[in-house]
């Protein structure tokens, strides 16, 4: 079969789907995979054509808010599809399928250059004015013109929604967002996490520089993890229960992954980031010489640091799910959550997860030194973790059979299915 990706930042949510196809194809498989994207830093795996391109067009930095997200959509996708067009003339690839991410515009325009060519769309997040992320943070009010930008945003999968041939969403909480058009011809499946691979590893050990000597499980660590320290993911939350934590456990160290830029939300007022904005608000307060900031880590120390963890802390604002959290679980780390939604859906408070008031960080604190105080009263919790992810988001055994099956469905059987 050949198949096409789309992502903007390869390879995205389709990196185990991917690599899965790559081994089918060491097998003599024969699938045809290219992958249409913006970022030239990644190298493409053997035996996937990495096709680039530009968008056409950009909107400017005053243009009027209400259209700018369509506008910049517009242009992503034309020059999308002008990429495409230069790729199928240069080597004749026409894919049997498309499958790709909806949320920036590469997908608009795709029935025009390919008009029978079946497309599963990735349908990440809907814009609400309420009961989302926005509106949910009193630090953080929406103002009298937010509920309309928000509705201009969604214009993107409002014209994604005739593109698409079948639609697929992560979380039921993410695809209860979409209005019921959507959810018609949509199915709720996971990218599904690699618990073969993510497993707790009692040997596990890191070497931090500051101290000398490696760590181990046998020290108290803490952690915190996120793409970016941004309000989104909670981090002023974490960092406002951190003097309590370390004073309350005097041998604990936190380990905090992640950068110091904005992946959502408004931009930090500050110079040096949201980290600088709390660091001076803590201040004095924190036993600075116990906290490590490891930054964006390559993805096996990430692990390690998972695997250390007797308590990872996992916040957020009612909004998509990271894979960290999942990933974590399946490790066996023992997790303290914010109790929003989302995280509902993925952790039971008591069985399979602490869940916290989010706006609550001196009850945030106290459960996790709490969690730090008695490793053996929450090794049960922790294995009913990773028995929960295994069981609903297992990449081989859950998420990836449903995956294929709905390919193969819109796919006609004369360009050959995959098989499992």
């Amino acid at each position: 079969m050949k198949l096409l990706f789309i992502h903007q930042n390869m390879p995205g949510q389709y990196r185990e789907m991917m690599a899965w196809l790559l081994e089918q194809n060491a097998k003599g498989a024969g699938h045809e995979i290219a992958f249409l994207t913006q970022r030239r830093s990644y190298p493409a795996p053997e035996g996937v054509a990495k096709i680039l391109y530009q968008p056409h067009h950009a909107p400017a930095e005053k243009a009027y808010g209400l259209s700018k997200v369509w506008e910049e959509a517009a242009g992503t996708g034309f020059g999308a599809v002008h990429a495409l067009a230069a790729h199928e003339k240069a080597t004749g690839f026409r894919p049997d399928l498309v499958i790709g991410h909806t949320g920036w515009g590469e997908m608009l325009f795709l029935k025009e250059l390919w008009p029978d060519v079946p497309v599963l769309g990735f349908f990440e997040y809907f814009y609400l004015s309420r009961g989302a992320a926005v509106g949910f943070d009193p630090e953080e009010p929406a103002n009298a013109h937010t509920p309309y930008i928000l509705n201009a945003r969604n214009s993107v999968p409002h014209a994604n929604l005739h593109v698409v041939d079948r639609l697929t969403a992560p979380t039921q909480w993410q695809a209860d967002l979409f209005p019921a058009l959507y959810r018609q011809n949509m199915y709720v499946c996971h990218d599904g996490i690699r618990t073969d691979r993510l497993c707790p590893d009692p040997e596990v050990s890191l070497s931090l520089g500051r101290l000398g000597r490696p760590i181990t499980r046998d020290d108290e660590i803490f952690t915190y993890v996120a793409r970016n320290m941004e309000a989104m993911r909670g981090f002023h939350i974490f960092m406002r229960a951190l003097p309590r934590i370390l004073a309350e456990r005097p041998k604990a160290r936190a380990l905090i992954i992640g950068g110091n830029e904005t992946s959502y939300g408004p931009k930090a007022k500050t110079e040096g980031g949201f980290r600088a904005e709390l660091e001076k608000e803590v201040g004095a307060s924190v036993d600075w010489s116990r906290v490590h900031f490891l930054g964006q880590v390559p993805y096996p120390d990430f692990q390690k640091v998972v695997q250390i963890s007797r308590c990872h802390i996992y916040l957020t604002k009612p909004f998509v799910l990271s894979w960290s959290l999942l990933e974590a679980m399946s490790m066996e780390a023992p997790i303290v959550a914010s109790d929003v939604a989302p995280v509902r859906e993925a952790i039971t408070h008591g069985e399979t997860g602490m869940l916290v008031d989010f706006f609550q960080p001196e009850a945030l604190a106290d459960q996790v030194a709490d969690v730090l105080a008695r490793p053996d009263a929450y090794a049960p919790m922790r294995r009913a973790a990773r028995e929960h992810v295994v069981k609903t988001y297992d990449f081989e055994t859950v998420c990836l059979p449903r995956h294929i099956a709905e390919m193969n469905a819109l796919v006609p059987a004369e360009a050959g299915h995959i098989d499992v």
